[in-house]
């Protein structure tokens, strides 16, 4: 069990340190339409504490998910889940990817791939990553903590992201919309 521990910190520290490097590497041009309102800002005052508060209530409350270690596991897959396919799904935006909103003058609508069934593939593998979080954690305020503020953080971003996208790309953009799902594919 102490390996299993072990490579929970492991992942949560790739994580954190995966999204400093994003950070730091994909910023957007100076030619670039910068549209992010602040939306990477918000994101990161509400999935830090909400990182911290999760594992500290986890330590001091015991409301388990389930009282067996297989969700320990779940939680896990998960976390690893999330995070690799974030990472192929950004190398596959190529130079469209900045971390903030921003529209490039040769910007392009990506359809291929992950974007067939979602339009925001990366946004819900990070959202995967927090939902393992907190099953990981294995305690029911943990989970609504990991996960809920985070969620309700991509959606503000999403809402940001795709109003430049429709200014950019208009009725191109809004079919693309109609045809597939905001995070979860076939469903939401």
């Amino acid at each position: 069990m102490n390996a299993l521990y072990l490579l929970f910190y492991i992942s949560i520290a790739a994580w954190f340190l995966s999204e400093i490097y994003y950070k730091q590497k994909f910023k957007s041009g100076e030619k670039d339409q910068k549209k992010d309102r602040s939306t990477l800002n918000i994101l990161w005052v509400i999935i830090l504490p909400s990182v911290f508060l999760a594992v500290a209530i986890s330590r001091s409350t015991t409301f388990h998910i389930r009282n067996e270690y297989w969700i320990l596991y779940l939680g896990e897959i998960l976390i690893l889940t999330g995070i690799f396919f974030r990472w192929i799904i950004i190398k596959s935006l190529g130079k469209f990817f900045t971390v903030d909103i921003s529209i490039k003058e040769d910007h392009q609508i990506k359809k291929g791939g992950f974007y067939r069934f979602v339009r925001h593939p990366s946004y819900s593998f990070a959202l995967i990553t927090f939902l393992g979080l907190g099953l990981f954690l294995n305690n029911w305020i943990s989970l609504f903590l990991a996960f809920l503020p985070t969620f309700l953080g991509f959606l503000y971003r999403i809402k940001i992201e795709e109003e430049a996208l429709i200014q950019k790309f208009g009725t191109e953009y809004l079919e693309y919309k109609r045809n597939t799902k905001r995070l979860i594919p076939f469903v939401f």
